[in-house]
């Protein structure tokens, strides 16, 4: 049974990159049938807060990704307690009391002298008295992993075989001085006793899966499989990371982002399939292969977004959107029509107060001076309301009749005299929802 999780930190809102790895996780639950859990890494009591818990359960439920079951970390420190007391039992766990700046002034001697800057496990030289005074004096030291010195390899999902000398990387620091459990040891046991049997998440945390695969086999554990998905960048190839602020899925809800438009995209860029509008979930789950994602930064331009979604909206029944028609003030006898007039001139839903704004209040005419006494003459031909779809049909015949007027030299002054426009819907459908024409003086 195939089990994935996503698991985020309660201290933000969520963003596309934190997205890519939970549809990531959910597809791959999905496809083959199995578990997928949503676990809150709320350990940081200071930073964690339960604003941020109810958003990201909100965020996953517009986007259609429903979650098997929630685990909270925080309701799991026993277990975590329990892992740190097998560790220190077997030699595998240490206390550490070095300052920030004795850190930083061990790795800057390192790297002059050439080496690796990792630390030098000078907590493994102290005796009994050593720790209790230097526990007295700074309080209570941080504790580390103490890594097997050996290449730690793993065929990953993505990035194909990989493999670390541990010797090259710092023992993890798994419990801060104040108590408080870090992510790579709660992961861990989670992991483990949670029956995760894939994980997917970014590049960034390749060697944080090197440690963390000599903790879950130094706990009895089996590791899971890994895939490391490459990091979004902007669309120049910039750090996203600066951006990221502007780009919570809020933000994109907000200003009209449909989900099927975000899923559609996130669940193929950086892959070698191509990005297509999908409207199932199935049709995403189906075609779902992570091992087809590529290795290098992908690029990620919001604004590929709102093709995609004007393209949902194109298809979409009456009935999807009716809330936002009825909310504008649209007769419901009218409903259907103005749907059927609006539905490809829109990007957003917002885009249909502007719709109804026209055919409700008219718009200021846009009239060149060389067509001045054209339109004046075409209003005075213009049909009484109320229109119906063959009033412009009507009304343009009878303009070319009288003026011999024809093709784009007709029928473009009377748009823009009508809709303030160069461009927009058929006009039988938009001229049969206009209240008013205000060129008509």
């Amino acid at each position: 049974m195939t089990t994935t999780r996503f698991a985020p930190s309660p201290t933000g809102y969520i963003h596309v990159g934190n997205l890519r790895t939970a549809l990531m996780n959910y597809l791959i639950a999905r496809k083959s049938g199995g578990t997928f859990i949503l676990r809150i890494d709320d350990t940081d009591p200071e930073r964690s807060k339960e604003e941020y818990v109810d958003a990201i359960k909100q965020d996953l439920e517009w986007l259609g990704l429903q979650w098997d079951r929630v685990e909270r970390q925080s309701e799991r420190l026993d277990r975590y307690h329990a892992a740190a007391d097998e560790l220190r039992q077997n030699g595998r766990f240490y206390e550490a009391f070095e300052t920030p700046t004795e850190l930083d002034l061990k790795r800057k001697k390192q790297l002059n002298m050439g080496k690796p800057p990792v630390y030098d496990r000078a907590a493994l030289a102290l005796s009994d008295d050593e720790k209790a005074k230097l526990r007295a004096e700074r309080g209570d030291g941080v504790w580390r992993f103490k890594l097997d010195h050996e290449r730690i390899e793993w065929t990953d999902g993505i990035l194909g075989n990989i493999s670390i000398d541990a010797a090259s990387v710092s023992d993890p620091v798994l419990i801060r001085g104040d108590g408080q459990f870090l992510y790579t040891l709660a992961s861990v046991v989670d992991d483990t006793e949670m029956g995760v049997t894939h994980v997917v998440r970014g590049s960034d945390h390749v060697t944080n899966t090197a440690t963390q695969i000599q903790i879950i086999k130094a706990l009895g554990g089996t590791p899971p499989e890994f895939a490391h998905h490459s990091l979004l960048t902007g669309p120049q190839g910039e750090a996203l990371s600066k951006r990221l602020g502007t780009l919570a899925l809020r933000d994109l809800r907000e200003n009209g982002v449909q989900p099927f438009a975000l899923l559609s995209l996130m669940a193929r860029l950086g892959s070698s399939q191509p990005v297509e509008l999908r409207t199932e979930m199935a049709e995403l789950i189906e075609g779902f292969e992570v091992s087809q994602f590529g290795t290098a930064p992908t690029k990620f331009d919001v604004e590929d977004l709102y093709p995609l979604t004007a393209r949902y909206l194109h298809d979409q029944p009456l009935e999807a959107v009716r809330p936002h028609i009825d909310a504008l003030g649209v007769p419901a006898d009218k409903a259907q029509a103005f749907w059927d007039m609006a539905r490809e001139n829109i990007t957003t839903l917002a885009d249909l107060e502007t719709w109804w704004t026209l055919c409700r209040d008219g718009a200021d005419p846009l009239i060149a001076d060389e067509d001045a006494d054209f339109i004046a003459q075409a209003m005075t031909l213009l049909p009484e309301g109320p229109f119906d779809g063959e009033t412009w049909g009507t009304w343009t015949k009878a303009v070319k009749d009288a003026t011999g007027r024809k093709g784009k030299g007709l029928f473009m002054p009377l748009r823009k005299a009508v809709t303030g426009m160069e461009r927009g819907p058929d006009m039988s459908a938009l001229l049969a929802l206009m209240q008013t024409v205000r060129a008509r003086g």
